[in-house]
């Protein structure tokens, strides 16, 4: 049998407060991320896509039961930004179709499959072509810190207008190579078949629903 003593009353109310005065400095020496959300630190110039830090995910429904999700990676492109001038601000982004990823191998296969002689691919096909995002004007929103971004994405050959709702996430030094770095979030919706992608319609969702987030550092 464990002998536990017991505290006096005075005690057991100040070990408490003891125990955060001595976390406390444990806490103060913590190091804080690089990246902070202030538009202060932003530094005009070009910024090149961080390819293994950007991602677009998309999402469509299901049958109506639920709704699935992908990823494309790797993304690629430049970003032309002058604090001082936030709406002359320019982006061109490429997205390898080609590297389509979602949690079942099957669909995975299915979304790259070769078209069968004389039909349309059921969605990309193989060997799909890039898509491209390639901005043609930036309305900054009165809160500093978003903005509309309207350009024209090329996907599966057809080139259609779409407008990203963009957030900044953040803005540091990398501390690997130190690189000035910018992030963003984005968020649109687009439908498949205005880029002629039908396969499953309307069982598969028109809509898709984007979400995206992409890192671009200055060389």
């Amino acid at each position: 049998m464990t002998f536990i003593p017991k505290l006096p009353r005075a005690i057991k109310i100040a070990l408490p407060f003891a125990l955060v005065a001595i976390a406390a400095p444990m806490v103060a020496q913590m190091p804080e991320a690089p990246g902070k959300a202030d538009k202060s630190r932003v530094v005009a110039g070009t910024y090149t896509a961080d390819a293994g830090h950007s991602l677009v995910a998309w999402n469509v429904n299901h049958f109506g039961f639920n709704d699935y999700f992908g990823l494309f990676g790797d993304i690629t492109g430049t970003l032309d930004i002058d604090p001082a001038n936030p709406a002359a601000a320019k982006v061109s982004v490429k997205i390898p179709v080609s590297k389509v990823l979602t949690a079942s191998p099957g669909l995975n296969a299915h979304l790259l499959k070769p078209a069968a002689e004389g039909k349309p691919a059921d969605f990309f096909g193989a060997a799909p072509a890039d898509a491209t995002f390639v901005s043609t004007s930036v309305a900054p929103a009165t809160d500093g810190m978003s903005a509309t971004i309207n350009g024209n994405l090329t996907l599966n050959g057809v080139t259609k207008p779409v407008a990203i709702a963009a957030t900044f996430a953040g803005a540091g030094t990398n501390p690997f190579n130190k690189a000035s770095t910018l992030g963003f979030h984005g968020t649109t919706s687009i439908k498949r078949s205005d880029f002629n992608v039908k396969y499953g319609l309307p069982f598969v969702s028109d809509e898709v629903k984007l979400n995206i987030t992409v890192a671009f550092e200055k060389k």
